[in-house]
């Protein structure tokens, strides 16, 4: 099955899924690269695996991230009161940058959270849309033992 196939069923279910599913997709993807990422805001979307960011981000209105540069990431784009856009700094704690960093033994374009130890990997499913794992330290990323996973889909042009 083709990666974009296999995203549009996972994103379709109504059920928990398996994160070894995401897993094995993962290892079959190609890694994104911080070009491939700034200069557009990026709506996203979340796998239900159980683990309580899914529902953290949905609580806070959770839109997606904008990478304006790579030392300007706005990591948690959210809905306020008023159904208006703003980076949400507080849950956020600060915003974040883009660096290429190691991970299960490639370098992907990853996100590092200012003011938290936490990184969002990310690989390419096709031009306009990536997966993303939260690594780092704590109940935020691992949550019974499980990362958080996540997508986006590139939107606008900053």
């Amino acid at each position: 099955m083709d990666a974009v196939r296999e995203v549009a069923e996972l994103r379709a279910r109504t059920g928990r899924i398996d994160p070894r599913e995401l897993d094995a997709l993962w290892k079959r993807l190609e890694p994104a690269r911080i070009a491939d990422l700034t200069g557009y805001r990026w709506r996203g979307f979340s796998f239900d695996t159980g683990n309580r960011t899914h529902r953290l981000l949905g609580q806070a209105r959770w839109y997606g991230k904008s990478f304006v540069s790579p030392l300007e990431v706005h990591p948690l784009v959210c809905y306020d009161e008023n159904g208006e856009l703003f980076s949400d700094k507080q849950t956020g704690r600060g915003e974040a940058s883009l660096w290429e960093v190691g991970f299960r033994g490639e370098v992907t374009a990853t996100m590092v959270y200012d003011g938290m130890a936490v990184f969002d990997h990310f690989k390419k499913v096709d031009d306009n849309t990536v997966i993303g794992v939260m690594n780092g330290k704590g109940k935020l990323v691992f949550d019974d033992g499980e990362h958080y996973w996540f997508g986006l889909e590139r939107d606008v042009a900053l």
